[in-house]
């Protein structure tokens, strides 16, 4: 025998003999009133919890299709990602998620705002009725981990992926680090944890990926590098070149090396840039397959053509149980209409993505393909809550359809975007109604072709190094060469010219005859006696120089009385400055063993004579001198004699005020034995000294 009592009212059974009596005795009938009134309060209760409009109870929840999902295979990959995170990772993750040692559950989904991982989580696992770590991934990151029945580091695990990857990473990379940690045990993974939380506290990991921006600035970088590093070297070493042959220091270099050496470093250039800018995507997602890129018009479709609404299994339930009546009354209804047809509802999120890439349009006419039937094809997102409408092969007015539909509807009001369903069941009726009103056409519209959707494994490739602004970049290089070779030009010609004006020193013989003035002004000459009598002067450091070259040094050091800072002083005529500039270079030019026996009888500035010729020194006229010329003066003595008269050096006669003369015909001092050569001029001025 077995008592059970209920409400205060006490139950005997007995069996005997195989028959079953019953036997029920009332303690009383305030009691029995009492009961009566709480089974009444009971049946209100169940009434009303069917009337909540947020019920769900004839669908599966969020919860409960996600803990199917996981009792399947422990790895679920959402098939609403394929340009991020496609289905066809999920070995991957199951890879992973074996390294943990524990039974390890993933989840990757859509990033769904309003909801609260944890809690999710916790459901699922419910649902599910096994322990082990969960992981949840939202899009490419861990959103929440939780442990339950097993002791892993699981919130020093996510810490770590946070803080140590950059943004990114990407999901694979950043569950792989994660399952690293999990697998260093606890104290090592806390240490660790707070060592990256410390380090990347202020600055963030740098950037794994590029984008077509910084591939751009890379091509263009390389372009000007390929042509403005050989065009430098080109301009510089010819730069440089002439610098040597003025300084008279000039080095014989085959002439293949400077252009050889161009194609090398342009030829490295282009070999290095591909080493360095190795980048060839701007993500960490991996191609999608085409299966991967179907999946999910496969399943709406297949949801579509069972029930004419279809609510994403993945995404919290936003229409309760009588909206759903309703909106499935709404749709028959409007089937059954004159020029009606068939409504297709899909609840389903719209993210960049998927493989329509966030298009509604595109995805409607995705799904319009698959279900293979004309009618109104909508799609609500239960995220945005955005609805977007489609005519495909109705007599409805498209341009009102696509025109005329209230905002209200399509993105919500104020009340919808506080609202956690967005007030889509409401809008949706609101839709139907519109749908009612719509005027009938004659023949059926249907929406135009959408674009296409950008090719999935073009959509993260970065653009070839040699290409877009590579060629810009050329142009650019080459234009930077030229005026970087310019201002380096400018900026030495500028620091020679100072250390000249503060420290002159003698021009090399090489380039006496193109720089040297016809005019000289008087400055130009005590700077250029000086720098030359001063440079002669150190020569002396021998007495085999002394004897080459003391002639000269004597002979210049006494037109300035003995001080060669005289030179530089005001009072020393123009004359006998050029004589004590020709003495001090043929002096040089003798300790350097050259012929200095000769100087130009032209322009005594333009040093060494090489022979003497017959030359025209007067424009007017056919007056003609026989004078000792230097190589650019006889060229043009044979060339053009008319141009001697203009190449004399002329000096200003005291007593004509500014007038230049010749300088044979200014002076009547030694300087005049210049034509006779330099031992004569040494000899008159060591007569005009009363030297002997």
């Amino acid at each position: 025998m077995r008592a059970v009592t209920v409400n205060g009212a006490h139950a005997v059974s007995a069996v005997q003999g195989g028959e079953r009596a019953v036997r029920v005795r009332a303690s009383s009938g305030h009691r029995t009133r009492v009961l009566r009134l709480l089974l009444a309060l009971c049946s209100l209760t169940a009434l009303f919890a069917t009337a909540t409009p947020a019920d769900a109870a004839d669908s599966p929840t969020q919860a409960a299709y996600l803990a199917d999902r996981l009792r399947e295979n422990p790895v679920y990959v959402t098939d609403q990602l394929p340009r991020e995170v496609p289905r066809s990772t999920a070995p991957d993750f199951a890879r992973l998620a074996k390294r943990t040692g524990v039974p390890t559950y993933v989840l990757v989904l859509p990033m769904q705002s309003g909801t609260d991982g944890e809690q999710l989580l916790g459901a699922v696992h419910d649902r599910l009725g096994r322990d082990g770590l969960f992981v949840l991934i939202e899009g490419t990151d861990i959103a929440e981990a939780t442990a339950y029945g097993v002791r892993v580091p699981a919130d020093a695990a996510a810490t770590v992926a946070l803080y140590e990857l950059a943004y990114d990473a990407g999901p694979l990379l950043s569950f792989e680090r994660f399952v690293d940690v999990i697998a260093q045990g606890g104290e090592r993974a806390t240490a660790r944890a707070e060592a990256a939380r410390e380090t990347y506290r202020d600055d963030e990991p740098a950037e794994m990926y590029i984008g077509p921006s910084d591939r751009r600035n890379q091509s263009f970088l390389t372009g000007s590098l390929l042509t403005g590093v050989p065009l430098l070297i080109v301009l510089t070493a010819g730069y440089v070149r002439r610098s040597r042959r003025r300084t008279g220091a000039e080095r014989r270099v085959p002439r293949w090396v400077v252009p050889g050496a161009a194609v090398l470093t342009a030829a490295a250039i282009a070999l290095t840039a591909p080493v360095v800018f190795d980048q060839t995507k701007s993500s960490a997602a991996k191609p999608p397959t085409p299966a991967d890129l179907s999946a999910r018009v496969e399943r709406v479709a297949a949801g579509l053509k069972q029930d004419p609404v279809y609510a994403d299994p993945e995404s919290p339930r936003v229409l309760g149980s009588r909206q759903l009546d309703r909106l499935h009354e709404r749709i028959q209804d409007f089937r059954r209409s004159d020029g009606g047809g068939p409504v297709y509802v899909s609840l389903v999120p719209q993210t960049p993505e998927s493989e329509s890439a966030g298009d509604a349009g595109l995805f409607a006419a995705a799904v319009h393909a698959k279900v293979g039937e004309d009618g109104v094809y909508v799609v609500a997102d239960p995220d945005d809550g955005t609805i977007d409408v489609s005519n495909h092969g109705l007599r409805l007015d498209s341009n009102r359809l696509s025109f005329d539909l209230p905002d209200s509807v399509t993105l919500g009001d104020s009340r919808a975007d506080e609202a956690d369903d967005h007030l889509l069941g409401e809008r949706l009726d609101t839709l139907m109604t519109f749908l009612d009103k719509t005027p009938r056409t004659g023949r059926p519209h249907s929406e135009s072709t959408p674009a296409a959707a950008p090719r999935a494994a073009d959509e993260n490739a970065l653009p070839p190094l040699f290409a877009t602004d590579f060629w810009p970049g050329l142009f650019v290089g080459a234009f930077a060469a030229l005026l970087l070779s310019g201002v380096v030009a400018g900026v030495t010609w500028i620091v020679r010219g100072l250390l000249r004006w503060r420290s002159p020193a003698p021009e090399p013989s090489g380039r006496l005859s193109p720089t040297s003035p016809t005019e000289p002004p008087t400055s130009y000459l005590r700077r250029t006696a000086y720098a030359e009598l001063t440079a002669l002067q150190g020569r002396f450091n021998d007495p085999d120089d002394r004897a080459r070259a003391w002639d000269h040094l004597d002979a210049a050091l006494l037109l300035v009385d003995g001080d060669p800072g005289r030179a530089r002083q005001p009072g020393t005529d123009p004359a006998t400055l050029v004589a004590v500039i020709v003495l001090a270079r043929a002096g040089r030019a003798a300790l350097t063993g050259e012929a200095a026996d000769l100087c130009c009888g032209v322009n005594p500035l333009h040093g060494r004579a090489t022979r003497r010729h017959h030359v025209r020194v007067s424009a007017e006229g056919n007056s003609r001198r026989l004078l000792p010329v230097c190589e650019p003066c006889r060229d043009t003595a044979v060339a053009e004699p008319g141009g001697i008269p203009g190449r004399l050096l002329k000096l200003p006669d005291p007593s004509l005020g500014n007038t230049r003369l010749p300088y044979y015909d200014v002076t009547d001092g030694p300087l005049t034995a210049v034509p006779h050569g330099i031992a004569r001029l040494i000899d008159e001025v060591r007569e005009t000294a009363g030297v002997h």
